[in-house]
């Protein structure tokens, strides 16, 4: 068994290069495809690194500090579906998304080094789930980032079928999206 405080250290160095690793990504993306939903209706990339921001600063980090300072106190309700029309996504620059995300990030990853010993067994009993352990939470992070850069790749993956496909070619040659 790993011990905590290696974990804890995986997982901000894991969660360290995501904003940087996103933003290089998108170099050259056209701020329309930015904004274009997936056929699917998945969030589009744009509403995706503004979803991270808001994770970072409303969900882990503030529910994790929470939990660690006192495990009975309420989370506030949390809907990312609302936020996105809510706090208007849609509307907002790439550039300073990308930027926001990236502040919020930094101060995530300096707070979970400045940790000592936080007992990661600490749990808050969610009203739907049931008992969620610090130890969870902190582990879910960055499996949260992948889900979301899976997200953004497969966006990635449908731009580059259909710019081909206008022109004539498809991208079989790359192989299929689920293989």
């Amino acid at each position: 068994m790993m011990k905590p405080d290696l974990v804890l250290s995986l997982v901000a160095a894991r969660l360290e290069p995501t904003p940087s690793a996103i933003a290089a990504l998108l170099d050259g993306v056209s701020p329309q495809a930015i904004r274009e939903r997936s056929p699917s209706g998945a969030w589009s990339i744009l509403e995706i690194v503004n979803h991270l921001a808001d994770e970072d600063a409303d969900d882990f980090r503030f529910r994790l500090k929470s939990m660690l300072d006192d495990p009975t106190r309420p989370w506030p309700l949390s809907n990312p579906e609302a936020w996105a029309t809510e706090r208007e996504y849609q509307q907002r620059d790439l550039a300073e998304s990308l930027d926001r995300f990236a502040k919020e990030r930094a101060e995530s990853i300096r707070w979970l080094r400045s940790l000592r010993g936080p007992d990661w067994k600490t749990a808050y009993m969610h009203p739907s789930r049931g008992p969620v352990y610090a130890g969870e939470l902190l582990a879910a992070w960055p499996a949260h980032d992948a889900l979301h850069i899976r997200q953004i790749a497969k966006r990635l993956y449908e731009l580059a079928a259909r710019e081909g496909a206008a022109a004539g070619f498809n991208v079989e040659y790359a192989g299929p999206w689920g293989a």
